[in-house]
């Protein structure tokens, strides 16, 4: 709902605070615990949205841009305007693979940036009802309205959806040969900045964005294009870490003295075996112990 990971984990506190302060008061006769918890937790994060930013990708902030130098970026729009990538780690707890996968498409960056077009009351119908499964009546216990007023909430949130759908992307699976040697493929290419090898990985369509800057590249020719300019990158390291239910990696640049060292979270997105979006999060590296990666790697690994 929210799409800021320091508003979630304020959610998260304020909710196990909420229900502890109010256990006593929870009565089984009226609905289960989930749907007690999930009442709490729905409104703290209706709380949390009233008035704030809707965040969104820079993708969606404009059109594409024609510069190719880094002198065109422009300013850094505030943190506030973009949704956040999140660790897999955080989000996804099932063991079953057909509840990973179903628990992975419910992250995805580019249905989380959808979901920020939805009025928070429709954002929340949507995911109670389609994401976390709970029926017309728990849903409007949830929120404290009707079963009408969830029916006709989700109706409209579909309908939103409908007119502009998140792109479709595959999720992160491990055991798909293609996509691991697709992924395989680009982190030898990207680490020996060969733009011949890139060519073959990317979609004729893809893009890349780097957010906090608005600025965002379509195409794969604009994007080797500035790639191959790109001298900065030539000798960074990945390390790969789910982000968001898709393919991730951990972005490390050398340091004089040597030492790859922690620079940018990199969101992988993948179409019918291409890579079809990178989202370079600038800014990112003070949150690579949370991904699990380290803050610098070995230079001769």
């Amino acid at each position: 709902m929210l799409g800021n990971v320091a508003d979630t984990d304020d959610a998260v506190q304020e909710t196990i605070l909420r229900a502890y302060r109010s256990l006593e008061s929870y009565d089984p006769q009226r609905a289960t615990l989930s749907t007690w918890v999930h009442r709490i937790a729905t409104n703290i994060c209706l709380d949390l949205l009233r008035g704030a930013r809707r965040r969104t990708r820079a993708t969606d902030l404009g059109p594409a841009r024609t510069g190719t130098t880094s002198a065109d970026l422009g300013a850094p729009l505030s943190a506030d305007h973009f949704v956040e990538p999140i660790p897999d780690s955080r989000v996804i707890s099932a063991t079953d693979p057909a509840e990973i996968v179903e628990q992975r498409l419910s992250v995805r960056y580019a249905f989380i940036a959808a979901l920020q077009r939805l009025a928070p009351r429709q954002r929340a119908v949507l995911l109670l009802r389609e994401v976390l499964s709970f029926s017309a009546e728990e849903s409007a216990h949830i929120i404290g309205t009707t079963v009408p007023a969830v029916n006709s909430a989700l109706q409209r949130a579909r309908a939103r959806l409908a007119k502009s759908p998140p792109e479709t992307t595959e999720v992160f699976d491990p055991t798909d040969a293609r996509q691991r040697q697709l992924l395989d493929d680009y982190v030898s290419a990207f680490e020996a900045h060969d733009m011949v090898a890139l060519r073959r990985l990317l979609r004729e369509d893809a893009r890349s964005s780097m957010p906090p800057f608005a600025w965002w590249l379509e195409g794969r020719e604009t994007i080797l294009t500035v790639m191959s300019a790109a001298d900065a990158c030539d000798g960074d390291r990945l390390i790969p870490v789910p982000i968001n239910g898709s393919p991730g990696f951990g972005q490390y640049r050398v340091g004089s003295d040597g030492v790859p060292r922690a620079f940018a979270l990199l969101l992988v997105e993948v179409r019918e075996n291409t890579v079809s979006h990178l989202v370079t999060f600038l800014g990112s590296q003070g949150r690579f112990r949370e991904f699990g990666l380290p803050e610098s790697v070995d230079p001769t690994a």
